[in-house]
């Protein structure tokens, strides 16, 4: 199978279905077999007008099209126009908007938009091994995301939040990086309180590993769980030796560049989907150690499809509601 290394010789591979259909199963089934979704018996064979393919078990739906099973199924869009979509989400460094993919691929705002959230579900990823281990680094931080009081009406300011300052009004994202392994873990949490952040760290993070932090009080108490806990003061200086976050301070500059800059208005609710697309751009970046270019991004993002399904209402917060 060609593998196109650009952007311009995705859009010209993909733009015909048969290159598709071959990169669609070489990605679902390792072994090239395709399989029916439902039985899971390999009694299939391809249709050739209809781009469906056929199981021959006795079951209710026994045509099925290569969407079925992945994030894409029941979308009407095409395949030549979904895979171009992975390829903006996963190789543009600040994420792509849904205006410029509806320009971009002549689909409606709100088409683009929700396809972008299926996009964001199937590179989410959660690893079952813990961060860290006996001796090794690994950096704890939290950030806030969100518009500034001092850009809104006083009058609304006033009405909303009072005399209060600070994060107020911003939602909390913590983030957690192993310094062994480069990799980042970060999840927007309810609140930046020492019961949450610990909680969280001991979750993610090997007992006997060397915890760096700032000076925030809720991190305090980690030495006495078995971590060994450091902290920089951040008033008086940023570096202290192996003692900083600067990791972390370097990914949160990433999300919020992208946040700011071309998502700008980001729901609290919709927000962990989008720091779940900066986590792997950020884990999946060219590096010295690992040299992945744009092709290997979008064949490892297009390898977690399977099993994933996100509805309109469940990304509308609206399941159970009647549709009329």
């Amino acid at each position: 199978m060609d593998s196109p290394k650009t952007l311009q010789q995705a859009i010209q591979h993909f733009s015909d279905y048969e290159n598709c259909r071959k990169f669609m199963v070489a990605v679902r089934w390792l072994d090239g077999i395709v399989r029916c979704p439902t039985c899971n018996s390999e009694k299939v064979t391809y249709l050739a007008k209809a781009k469906v393919y056929r199981c021959y078990v006795d079951h209710p739906k026994q045509k099925f099209s290569l969407k079925v099973g992945t994030v894409f199924e029941d979308s009407p869009i095409a395949l030549e126009k979904w895979l171009p979509a992975v390829w903006l989400v996963v190789n543009c460094k600040n994420g792509i908007s849904s205006y410029e993919l509806h320009r971009a691929l002549g689909v409606t705002q709100k088409s683009a938009w929700f396809m972008l959230h299926r996009i964001r579900l199937a590179v989410q990823s959660r690893s079952m091994l813990k961060a860290g281990g006996s001796g090794d680094e690994v950096e704890v931080d939290e950030t806030f995301v969100g518009g500034s009081l001092r850009n809104m009406h006083k009058k609304e300011r006033m009405k909303r939040f009072g005399f209060q300052r600070g994060a107020v009004g911003k939602a909390a994202v913590m983030g957690i990086l192993d310094r062994k392994t480069g990799k980042v873990r970060a999840k927007s949490v309810p609140n930046v309180k020492r019961e949450t952040l610990q909680a969280e760290v001991l979750q993610e993070v090997e007992r006997k590993s060397h915890v760096f932090t700032d000076e925030a009080l809720a991190y305090f108490g980690l030495a006495e769980k078995d971590y060994v806990h450091q902290v920089v003061n951040h008033l008086q200086k940023y570096v202290d030796g192996r003692v900083h976050t600067n990791g972390l301070e370097n990914f949160w500059n990433l999300l919020k560049r992208g946040l700011n800059g071309t998502y700008v208005a980001v729901e609290p609710f919709h927000l962990f989907r989008y720091v779940d697309e900066q986590v792997f751009r950020f884990n999946n970046r060219a590096t010295r150690n690992n040299p992945l270019n744009d092709f290997d991004r979008f064949h490892l993002a297009l390898s977690q499809i399977a099993g994933k399904r996100l509805t309109f209402a469940e990304v509308t917060g609206k399941v159970g509601e009647t549709a009329f």
